[in-house]
């Protein structure tokens, strides 16, 4: 029997992952505003999130939650970190007993700290929970380019069959078994991307950028190892893949934010103009207060805080890297 699949939130990633599902399976697309919606179903266009590309013309959307939801034998959360508990506290009452969720989301939870599949484990205990991630830019992906995004279960065998279900011919799905590490590594790879986006906007070269990509990658290992996450999660997609691509892709949210902080505007001025929310702002405050926590050292993370939460001049954190401490390369990492 084909399972039908709910995706909740149209924003770019929610709407490309309900667009790739429904190629498989019967999908519907929960839109928060009803025009969205209808925008969605009888134009198969979103053009708020994704103008100019089109849909799958047997996407359909609605703005009613339960409708969404109530016949779900998949249930995909594409809200962002800040909204992810509001929404799944409003979607369980609806929800069947032992439907798989699996989190789009790559943040952590304020004032919590705690990780989209935890909050799943607290709001829906007894359903399989996991995470879809990697280096995954919804408009190359719409745009029918190859692409690769790692899918993490609690589960094992629910990951084996739904890995069919999110796969198409250019995306491509693999497996793991590390939760812990898939999700930390998409959560805390944005605040890196701030950081290699501030080096664009103060016009250091491509060896600074590399610098930073490099040594963001140790830092974000360090944290997700203490945390639970193995090593190698860190080395493949979940990790140095989707850093990568969000620290050097100029459809960055996070490198967006850090390039036009490192040209010198305000953070108020640059999110106010944004349309889609960059992750990193809110995940950095909770990756210093995790690093304290589980006394990793992260200096860039604590720089990009400085930058984005206490108003330090981008230039003046990149020098305050400079002069830190001599160590070895892998310091803190065997």
């Amino acid at each position: 029997m084909r399972i039908k699949a709910a995706v909740i939130g149209a924003g770019s990633w929610g709407t490309t992952v309900a667009n790739l599902l429904v190629q498989n399976v019967p999908t519907i697309l929960w839109a928060r505003e009803a025009g969205l919606a209808e925008q969605i179903s009888t134009t198969h266009r979103n053009e708020r999130y994704l103008p100019g590309f089109s849909l799958d013309a047997r996407l359909a959307a609605t703005a009613d939650l339960e409708e969404a939801v109530c016949s779900a034998d998949l249930l995909v959360m594409g809200v962002p970190s800040h909204g992810f508990r509001d929404t799944l506290e409003a979607v369980s009452p609806c929800i069947r007993a032992w439907v798989p969720v699996v989190s789009l989301a790559k943040g952590l939870e304020q004032g919590t700290n705690k990780r989209m599949t935890e909050i799943i484990q607290e709001v829906l205990p007894g359903h399989p929970y996991g995470v879809l991630t990697g280096p995954n830019l919804a408009k190359e992906i719409l745009a029918g380019h190859a692409a690769a995004s790692v899918l993490a279960m609690s589960d094992a065998t629910i990951a084996t069959r739904l890995q069919d279900v999110f796969a198409t011919e250019p995306f491509r799905v693999y497996t793991n078994d590390d939760v812990i590490g898939c999700e930390l590594g998409g959560a805390l790879k944005n605040v890196m991307a701030i950081a290699s986006g501030m080096a664009d906007g103060l016009g250091t070269g491509d060896n600074t950028r590399a610098a930073v990509i490099t040594r963001g990658l140790a830092e974000l290992t360090r944290l997700g190892m203490a945390m639970g996450g193995k090593p190698m999660t860190f080395a493949g997609l979940a990790g140095m893949g989707d850093l990568l691509a969000t620290c050097i892709s100029p459809q960055s949210r996070n490198r967006h934010v850090g390039e036009q902080l490192g040209r010198g505007r305000r953070i108020e001025e640059i999110i106010e103009e944004m349309h889609m929310v960059a992750e990193g702002v809110k995940t950095a405050p909770v990756v210093m207060e995790l690093a304290e926590r589980y006394g990793v050292e992260m200096p860039i993370a604590e720089q990009v805080f400085n930058v984005v939460h206490r108003g330090r001049p981008a230039e003046e954190a990149y020098r305050g890297l400079l002069r830190r401490r001599r160590v070895r390369e892998m310091h803190g990492l065997d």
